[in-house]
Order: structure tokens, then sequence, then C-alpha cells
């Protein structure tokens, strides 16, 4: 039965894996990559997207992630309202608003 499956021999004694503190540094070294260059600059947007939000107040010009530019109006716990156009208001999160313009943006379009 040799021709049809191969023996499997033991690895040979006295050979001992490399371990410790060599295998585990590119693991190591692998987390810090991850950590600079995508935790730690998205936990900054995280924490400016936040202030954002909670420093909203009404007559602020504001973008919306959907791309809809408008003035806020009312401001709620968790929506706000956006005039889009005369007497043409709409309600939002307050979590979709992406960006807060400067004063005078609306009478520039």
């Amino acid at each position: 039965m040799d021709y049809l499956i191969p023996n499997a021999w033991a690895q040979a004694a006295g050979t001992t894996p490399q371990g410790g503190l060599a295998s585990f540094l590119p693991l190591a070294i692998l987390f810090l990559v991850f950590y600079m260059f995508l935790i730690r600059p998205q936990m900054k947007r995280q924490k400016e997207h936040a202030k954002l939000v909670k420093e909203l107040a009404k007559g602020d010009e504001a973008v919306t992630s959907g791309g809809m530019l408008g003035k806020v109006t009312e401001v709620g716990a968790n929506f706000v309202k956006l005039e889009i156009a005369k007497d043409t208001e709409v309600k939002v999160q307050k979590h979709a608003i992406a960006q807060v313009m400067p004063k005078g943006t609306l009478k520039e379009m």
C-alpha cells in the first residue's frame, strides 16, 4: 500500500521551533501600522464630527451627507430642519450633517 499513500515520518529530534518575541514582533508591527494609519485618523474624524453636530445651531448653513445645502431653522435632540428654498423645509438627522458652511454661502449660490 506504500505506492498509493506515502508514509508520514516524524520530524527529526533535537530541532526546536523559533518562538517567543521573534515570532510576535511582525504581529506587533502590523498592529502598530494599522493603528497609526487607520484607527487613529478615524477616531479623530469621529470626534470632529461629533463636535460639529453638538455645536450645530439655528442660522447655520449646512450641507448634508447627500449634498443638500440649506439653512438650519430648528435644532432638536436627533433631528434638524433645513430650509433648502423659500418656504421649503426638510427634516434630516443630525448625524447626516456633513459640513457647516461659512455664513453667506447660500447668498452666493
